[in-house]
């Protein structure tokens, strides 16, 4: 049986349509009626949550504070834990567009703070009296990088669990993460923080779950490793099943009949073609 209705994930907001984690994708995402905005984060040199996928400036859609090109040569100057945000901001990450992404358009956009998206799209949603979307927001760490180019975990999961408490969104918010490390430590230390395990390449989910030592709100693997037993096992221990990034309509249609609880995908104006109960 398919899940009675699917959560549709923006990811990045919707980079198949517009520059990838600024504001222009999160509201056109909810314009295309996403349920959760899903993006991902990085830390500024003066303490500041910076919306980003990469940690530093990516040479592929990025230019520098003073519109010079960034290059896979010299990227990792570009480290945004080295910079001050108001440095950050000048950095254009939407004129280029993205190779990969040939329906995107281009534009002017910077990378824009947590705390302004959240403050933006809860104006927004109230004067175009939309629902209340929830954040997926993730968490960008591995260990060979800790203090170089962000917070260690404990640091890091500290200052997103006391934004999102600021706001008020502990119960419209998740936290994912690929590094078990941050999912440990917020399920230890602030349990009431829905968490969302990211997996990618490991296929025996029970193994995953046994060396998180927890079982998660979410699973969240790479769409390629749904499988029939996959969401048989997360109905008998109660956790949701929400794969990444899931971008062709027909591979949607057989996730949803498979029983997923959501999809995560760069095109939310595909997923709104998928039957809704």
């Amino acid at each position: 049986m398919p899940a009675a209705k699917l959560d549709i994930q923006g990811h990045r907001g919707c980079r198949g349509l517009l520059p990838e984690n600024t504001l222009p994708a999160f509201i056109k995402a909810l314009d295309l009626g996403v349920t959760t905005l899903e993006l991902d984060l990085a830390v500024s040199r003066d303490g500041q949550l910076v919306v980003s996928h990469e940690p530093y400036l990516s040479p592929k859609i990025c230019k520098g504070p003073n519109g010079e090109s960034v290059t896979p040569a010299n990227q990792k100057q570009y480290n945004l834990y080295q910079m001050d945000y108001a440095e950050i901001a000048k950095c254009d990450c939407g004129s280029r567009g993205n190779v990969d992404f040939p329906e995107q358009q281009k534009m002017a956009a910077y990378k824009p703070l947590l705390t302004t998206v959240i403050d933006e799209v809860e104006k927004y949603v109230a004067e175009k009296k939309l629902p209340l979307p929830n954040y997926n927001i993730e968490i960008k760490s591995e260990p060979r990088t800790d203090s170089t180019y962000h917070p260690a975990p404990p640091e890091f999961s500290e200052m997103v669990y006391q934004l999102l408490k600021t706001k008020g969104l502990l119960l419209r918010a998740n936290v994912q993460s690929f590094d078990v490390r941050v999912l440990q430590w917020l399920h230890q230390h602030h349990p009431d923080v829905r968490l969302a395990y990211l997996v990618f390449g490991q296929a025996n989910y029970e193994k995953n779950l046994a060396s998180l030592g927890f079982i998660p709100e979410t699973y969240s693997p790479h769409f390629a490793l749904v499988n029939p037993a996959l969401i048989s096992y997360a109905a008998q221990k109660g956790f949701k099943v929400i794969p990444w990034t899931v971008n062709e309509l027909d591979k949607m249609r057989e996730l949803q009949q498979m029983g997923v609880h959501g999809l995560i995908t760069d095109y939310p104006d595909r997923a709104k073609q998928l039957p809704q109960h």
